[in-house]
């Protein structure tokens, strides 16, 4: 029983680890080129800074479907029974 929780949350940090990294990356790229597309045409400004937000709004809720996916599997794991 004690491999299966310590396997869990090793899988847990993993996966937390890596979506906050990518998400951190997207986040940098994404930034950059809302940047780089309001320096080009400023009149764009609201349209350009409206999808980003866009995106980063659903960006948000992926994330916290991965928060319930882990808590789901911290109190309900289906490997302990």
């Amino acid at each position: 029983m004690e491999a299966i929780l310590s396997a869990t949350i090793t899988a847990i940090g993993w996966m937390l680890g890596l979506a906050f990294l990518g998400i951190g990356i997207g986040v940098g790229i994404l930034g950059s080129k809302v940047a780089e597309a309001v320096g080009r045409n400023p009149e764009t400004k609201s349209d350009v800074v409206h999808s980003a937000m866009t995106l980063m709004i659903v960006t948000t809720v992926f994330l916290l479907f991965l928060f319930a996916f882990i808590f789901l599997l911290l109190y309900f794991n289906p490997l302990l029974s």
